[in-house]
C-alpha cells in the first residue's frame, strides 16, 4: 500500500471549507507601498486603545508573574460579566475572542448534515464553522437597502434549522435590527433550534434608537439561546482575543465546556477584560468617537456618489463600482488595508473600519481618486 500523503489523510468537508479572509498582511502592504505609515481598515479594530485601567492590570499581573496556568473556568471574569447583565455566572462561557464559542457551539450542537440559518453578506465564520463539522448552511439575502429581510427569515426558518446565527449589527453591513424585527424573527425561530444572536458590535449601536437589548428580548423565551459578545471591538482588546456568551441555561454552558480546551483565555486576557468592563467612561467615549466619524465618513461618501450601507458598527460597507479586489489591491499601493468582499453579489463591495479622522481622510481621498480613474 502506498504511503498517505498529506492532502489524503484530511476530510473531504475540511478539504472543501473556504479560507478565512484576515486581509492583506500590514508588513507586505509597507514593503509594498513604500509609506512609513500603513492605515490598517481591514478587521473592525478599535484606534481608540484600551482603557489606562486594562494597561495597569496587565502590568500588574507581569510583575506577579505568567508562569502559572490561568483560572481555567475564568471565574472571576465570568462572575464580573454576569454582574453587569444580571445573570448567574454559570450561565457565562468565555472564549479565546466570541469566535471561539461559535466554535464551540457548532462541536457541541451539530451532527452531519444539520442545518444552519444564517445571512448574507454575512460573517464568513457563520458558514466555515457549521461546514467544518458537516453541517448544511442556508443563508438568507438582505434586503436592496440592506436590512434584515423580516419576510425572507420567515421563510428560511421555516425549513426548521438545527442552529440559527443572527448578527446584530450584522457584519459586514453594520445594519441593526429593530426590536420589533428581533422579535419577529425569534418568534419565526423553531423552538427545536438554538438561536445564537451574535453580538460582536453591539456596544456602538446601543445609543441608536430603536436597537433592541437582545438579552432583554430572549429573557422572555423559554428555549434555547445564547448571546455572544466580545472585548475584541469597542473595548480595544482585540490583541489579547476575549469574548463571552451568556446562555438561557447552565446546561448549555456545561455542554460547550466538554468540547472547551482547557485554558482556553489567557490569563492576560482575563484581567484585562475585567479592568475593561470597569472603565465605562472609556468604552462611551470610544462608542461617542467613533459615532461622530461613522457619520461623517458615510456623508463624504455619499457625497461622492458611493452606495453605502447604513453602519451601526464601526465599520463602513461601500459599493465601489469597481472590482473590490482590485480596489484593494490599489490602495494596498498607498499604504491602506481594507477588505475585499468576494461572496457572491457583492464583489464590487469593500468594508473598510474606521480609524482616527486624520487616517480616514487619507482613506477618502485616495479610494474617491482611485475609483475615478478605473481600472486601467
Amino acid at each position: 500500500m502506498a504511503p498517505a500523503t498529506s492532502a489524503s489523510l484530511v476530510r473531504r468537508v475540511v478539504a472543501g471549507l473556504p479560507a478565512y479572509d484576515p486581509g492583506a498582511d500590514p508588513d507586505a502592504v509597507a514593503a509594498l507601498s513604500g509609506v512609513a505609515h500603513v492605515i490598517k481598515l481591514s478587521n473592525n479594530e478599535s484606534p481608540f486603545g484600551v482603557s489606562p485601567a486594562v494597561t495597569e492590570a496587565v502590568r500588574l499581573r507581569l510583575t506577579t508573574g505568567i508562569s502559572r496556568y490561568p483560572d481555567p473556568t475564568g471565574k472571576r471574569l465570568a462572575e464580573a460579566i454576569g454582574e453587569s447583565l444580571a445573570v448567574p455566572a454559570e450561565r457565562v462561557i468565555l472564549g479565546n475572542g466570541s469566535e471561539n464559542v461559535l466554535e464551540l457551539l457548532c462541536q457541541a450542537v451539530l451532527d452531519p448534515g444539520d442545518l444552519v440559518t444564517t445571512q448574507a453578506p454575512g460573517f464568513s465564520l457563520h458558514e466555515i464553522f457549521p461546514r467544518m463539522v458537516g453541517g448544511r448552511v442556508e443563508k438568507v439575502p438582505v434586503t436592496a437597502e440592506f436590512g434584515f429581510d423580516v419576510s425572507a427569515w420567515r421563510d428560511a426558518l421555516a425549513a426548521g434549522p438545527k442552529m440559527v446565527f443572527l448578527a446584530n449589527p450584522c457584519n459586514p453591513t453594520g445594519a441593526m435590527l429593530s426590536v420589533g424585527e428581533l422579535e419577529r424573527v425569534v418568534a419565526d425561530t423553531p423552538e427545536s433550534a438554538l438561536l445564537v444572536l451574535d453580538e460582536a458590535y453591539c456596544e456602538f449601536a446601543r445609543p441608536n434608537r430603536g436597537y433592541p437589548d437582545g438579552l432583554a428580548v430572549l429573557r422572555e423565551q423559554d428555549r434555547p439561546w445564547i448571546v455572544l459578545r466580545t472585548f475584541s471591538k469597542a473595548y480595544g482588546l482585540a490583541g489579547i482575543r476575549v469574548g463571552y456568551g451568556v446562555a438561557s441555561d447552565a446546561a448549555l454552558v456545561q455542554a460547550l465546556d466538554r468540547v472547551r480546551a482547557p485554558y482556553n483565555v489567557n490569563q492576560l486576557a482575563q484581567d484585562a477584560a475585567i479592568a475593561a468592563l470597569g472603565d465605562h467612561a472609556h468604552l462611551a467615549e470610544t462608542v461617542r468617537r467613533t459615532g461622530l466619524e461613522i457619520a461623517r465618513v458615510t456623508d463624504q461618501l455619499r457625497a461622492a456618489d458611493f452606495r453605502v450601507a447604513p453602519s451601526s458598527a464601526n465599520f463602513v460597507f461601500i459599493d465601489t463600482g469597481r472590482r473590490s479586489d482590485w480596489v484593494a489591491q490599489e490602495l494596498h499601493r498607498v499604504g491602506i488595508v481594507v477588505k475585499a468582499w468576494r461572496e457572491p453579489g457583492y464583489e464590487n463591495f469593500i468594508r473598510a473600519s474606521l480609524s482616527l479622522p486624520e487616517d480616514n481622510d487619507v482613506f477618502l481621498r485616495c479610494l474617491m481618486q482611485i475609483c475615478a480613474k478605473g481600472e486601467q
